[in-house]
């Protein structure tokens, strides 16, 4: 029997798909109505995989809108009760299920100062939804299994879409409909996956590469590996990486790394080279066979879209990767211990 967690997996190209039709024309009002206000930086709250999102955002924001996009820390809204000044931001509450107290207080805050809030949740009718002056619907449909798939996809697509709304000029010269094929060929990928996972089963740690916008990717991918298989994944730019955290590679040492993108690539392939050198065991996820490795384990990543995109499709296979190594340790990836769908944090 096939397990919902990779049914779900399988079914995001629809579901960006539907996003993305059911979306667009009201993101492009909201952009429209944004642009009212004097917006000098970006406010994110979230948690979780969301939080993965916000990440992302910080690249999207910040290249396509010139705008600095921080990450805020909810607890100084609820539990210290002594909230920044929020003059000048839009404010975005990140979360799927729209039920986390936390995320909640920093959207209610921000209205009460007068900055634009805007809530991207899988449940319109949520608290964080009625908190928010405008609400982005995910239209994931019921996420069933607990690690987040579909929901996360579609935080990436509604963020695209928004900054696109923002920046008009930059929207007239490009499109989002080419995401869910790519997201299609991602998932061609499956045998790599499974294949590449026989080389992290024996092992309980390991580490996640990415840098640049698949820095969030590699959070994520890492994210999935310990919520499915216990594995203790540590995700790491891979710049942050080379500064003191690489004397951790001895022979033998799993690393996954994300090498999707032109800007990046030639400075992670160099840190390849350094890994192997080192002995590590590597898993790639990449758009270009040309700098395939023999002594690594290769997973493909579709090179169809703009590198600013490409965080919508490399974390399919990254999906795949951690759903296989949770089967091949012998674990249920539908019922991660400890864990539940909506977890309520003040």
């Amino acid at each position: 029997m096939e397990s919902v967690l990779h049914e779900e997996i399988g079914e995001q190209p629809a579901v960006v798909a539907g996003l993305l039709a059911a979306e667009a024309a009201s993101i492009r009002a909201i952009g429209e109505q944004l642009a009212q206000h004097s917006i000098q930086y970006v406010l994110i709250a979230a948690r979780g995989s969301s939080d993965n999102a916000a990440r992302y955002a910080q690249y999207l924001f910040g290249m396509i809108n010139g705008l600095t996009v921080a990450l805020a820390t909810p607890s100084l809204f609820g539990a210290y009760g002594h909230p920044p000044r929020l003059q000048g931001a839009l404010v975005i509450g990140i979360s799927q299920s729209g039920q986390s107290p936390d995320i909640v207080h920093v959207l209610e805050e921000a209205r009460r100062q007068g900055a634009p809030t805007i809530a991207l949740t899988n449940d319109p009718h949520s608290p964080l939804a009625a908190a928010a002056e405008h609400c982005i619907a995910l239209h994931a449909g019921t996420e069933r299994s607990i690690a987040a798939t579909k929901t996360y996809t579609t935080q990436l697509a509604a963020l695209a879409l928004l900054s696109l709304s923002i920046s008009p000029a930059f929207a007239a010269t490009t499109s989002m409909d080419a995401v869910p094929a790519a997201m299609r060929l991602a998932l061609e990928s499956e045998e790599q996956a499974r294949d590449a996972a026989q080389r992290l089963a024996q092992s309980d740690r390991c580490v996640v590469l990415g840098r640049g916008f698949n820095y969030a990717t590699a959070c994520e991918i890492a994210l999935k590996i310990k919520e499915l298989t216990y594995v203790v994944a540590e995700p790491y730019s891979s710049a942050d990486f080379e500064h003191g955290p690489i004397a951790m590679i001895e022979r033998g040492f799993p690393v996954v790394m994300v090498v999707v993108g032109e800007t990046m690539r030639a400075e992670m392939l160099a840190l390849a080279d350094r890994l192997r050198a080192r002995g590590a065991a590597l898993v790639v996820l990449g758009d270009d066979e040309q700098f395939r490795h023999s002594d690594d384990g290769w997973i493909a990543v579709p090179a169809t879209l703009p590198e600013w995109l490409t965080p919508c499709v490399a974390v399919l296979p990254g999906q795949l990767l951690a759903y296989h190594l949770a089967q091949l340790r012998g674990l249920n990836p539908d019922r991660p211990r400890a864990l539940n769908k909506v977890t309520l944090t003040n």
